[in-house]
Formats: structure tokens, sequence, C-alpha cells
């Protein structure tokens, strides 16, 4: 269930401050922006999560119980399947055609709503699906262990979206898998190289240390900001430290270079905002935030689709109840090319 448009999605722009007359070097002046942007987006980040929040609150309370009643409708159609795949009444053609229809149901429910139908795979699933399967929970089908996500559900969504994402998470390909791997890799480097306080505060302590100054007046100055640089220091406090680096004086080659190193990490964290505001903007699970008139008849179609699509599986339910409906749904599902229903 689609809620957002995902046609063309609007560019994401970084506001800029230019009321304010650059200072210091190249790379300080590319670190204090680097370091508004951050804020910036992180900021419209909380902000869009807040709106997409109330939108699915919103669209869950509208279409839930429709959404809850088709998945009712559909597990119910299992039972009868099933016990008419135990009985003698139906052709081995038949018999494939009625698990064809169980397995179409599972993807069904998987795929619309969510619905956690591994077991039914297992089951019914063709042998050569289920040692495909198996492979690549060891690793993959060319035998070569491949790095698998670990899905942590999100409290704040509802049942159904937590079993879509899980349900999304065990059907990531080899190559989202290595992609995701990468991503974490880089993450990873980023934390380290942020954790590093040391390198920072030497820096700092060569530019400002009060016995390396002469002048008393500026040794006092010194000693304040030295005292600043320590504090930040015991306390790990590495923005603080960036940032005092960036409001230095000038700069000598291996404080830009710091800064420069910093700053690309910056950078990297800008991408990942950026991707995760298109995502939620865009992606699968994307809501549309407002509240016109056209989401509100989009929303009262689709309960009316849900409903009726809920009276209708309810309805083949009852047929697949007697084993001559049952064979005559098949007939009729052969008839217009279809699988499942």
């Amino acid at each position: 269930m689609r809620k957002a448009d995902s046609a063309h999605p609007a560019p994401i722009t970084v506001p800029v401050r230019t009321d304010e007359k650059p200072t210091g070097t190249t790379a300080q002046q590319a670190f204090r922006q680097a370091i508004l942007d951050v804020e910036n987006l992180r900021e419209r980040l909380r902000d869009l999560r807040a709106e997409q929040a109330e939108a699915r609150r919103r669209y869950w309370q509208q279409v839930g119980p429709a959404a809850t009643a088709v998945v009712a409708a559909r597990h119910a159609l299992y039972a009868p399947l099933e016990e008419a795949l135990l009985l003698s009444y139906f052709s081995r053609l038949e018999e494939q055609q009625i698990t064809g229809v169980i397995l179409g149901n599972a993807r069904n429910l998987e795929e619309r709503f969510g619905e956690d139908e591994e077991a039914i795979f297992r089951k019914y699933a063709p042998a050569q699906a289920r040692r495909n399967a198996a492979a690549k929970a060891a690793g993959d089908a060319d035998g070569t262990p491949t790095p698998q996500p670990t899905y942590v559900p999100d409290p704040s969504l509802p049942p159904h979206e937590q079993a879509a994402a899980a349900a999304k998470a065990r059907r990531k390909t080899k190559a989202q898998r290595l992609q995701e791997a990468a991503a974490q890799a880089a993450q990873l480097d980023q934390k380290q190289l942020e954790s590093n306080t040391k390198t920072i505060y030497r820096q700092l302590a060569r530019t400002h240390h009060p016995d390396l100054e002469r002048d008393p007046d500026k040794q006092a100055d010194k000693t304040a900001q030295m005292q600043r640089i320590t504090e930040a220091y015991e306390a790990d406090d590495l923005y603080t430290l960036l940032q005092l680096l960036a409001e230095s004086g000038p700069a000598d080659t291996a404080a830009d270079d710091v800064l420069a190193r910093y700053t690309r990490a910056l950078l990297q964290q800008q991408t990942q905002l950026k991707q995760e505001m298109n995502e939620l903007k865009y992606g699968p699970n994307g809501f549309i935030t407002g509240a016109g008139k056209k989401q509100e008849l989009e929303l009262r179609q689709l309960k009316r689709d849900l409903r009726a699509e809920a009276e209708y599986v309810a309805h083949i339910g009852r047929l697949f109840g007697q084993p001559d409906g049952l064979r005559d749904m098949l007939r009729q599902l052969a008839a217009e090319g279809l699988e499942s229903i």
C-alpha cells in the first residue's frame, strides 16, 4: 500500500547562512559550513519524522481495520485448501493448482500486508526453492558467505508495518547485503574517526599552550583557552574540540588536514541524512503528510476496496469449503490465466 507519490522526488536543498563574512582558512570555513549543514538536516529530519508518525497514525486509524479484515479472510483460506490436499478427490494437476493458490495467497499476505508466511513457503514451495532458501541462510547459492543484516523492529510502527519491514529484510539480495555491509563499515570508520579526540587535543595544545607564549597578555588568553580545551578533552567532547579548532586563528597545515578529514566525515553524514529523508518521503513505507481533500478521497476509496476484497475473499473461502466449489474455482482461475486469488 503506497502512501506517497514517488514519481519525481524533489531534490533536498540545504539552507546556507549568508549573513556572516567567512573567516579563517578554507578548511576552517568548510568545516563550519559542514557543521551547519548537518545541524540543519538533523532538524529537518526530526520534523519530517514527526510529520510521518502523525500521518502514519491517521492512516492506520482509518485503513487499519479494513486491512485487518482482509488479512483475516486470507488466512482463513489456508484451512480448506490444506484439507483439500488430504482428500483423494482431486487430480494431481488440481493438487498442483491448489498448492499454487496457497503459495500465491502467502505471497499476497507477505508482500501487501507484511505477514510472516515463511512456514507456508517452507511447507509448499518446490524442493529446489527450499534448497535455495537453505543455501541463502548459510550464505548464498554459490556457497560464498555474505553478511546477514540484523533487522531491529521499530516499535513506533503498527504491527503490519513491522512485519512488512521484517519480510523485506529477509528478501534482500546478495548485492543489497554487500551494499549494507559496506555502508556499515563506512559508519564504523566514521565513528572511530569521531571518537579520536586525542589527535585534536594535541593539535590545539600546540597552538594554545600558554607555556609556549612569552607575551603576558597573550599568555593569559591562552591559559583561558587551554582550560576550555582541557575540559572538552576530559569530557571526550569531540564536537567542542573541533569547534575550537575551527575557531582558532591562523592554522598550520596539520590543523587544516585534521579539519579536512572531519569535514569529509560530515559530508558523508549529510549524504546519509538526505538518503533517510528521501526514504521517508518517497520510500515504500513513506506517507503523505498533508491532509488535503485528494488524500481523504484516496483513503476512502482504499477502505472501500479493502472491504470489498475482504467480502470477496470470505465468499471464496466458503466455496473452497466444498470440493465441487473448489474445483469450479480452480477451473475459473485457469480460464482467466490466474494462479491465485
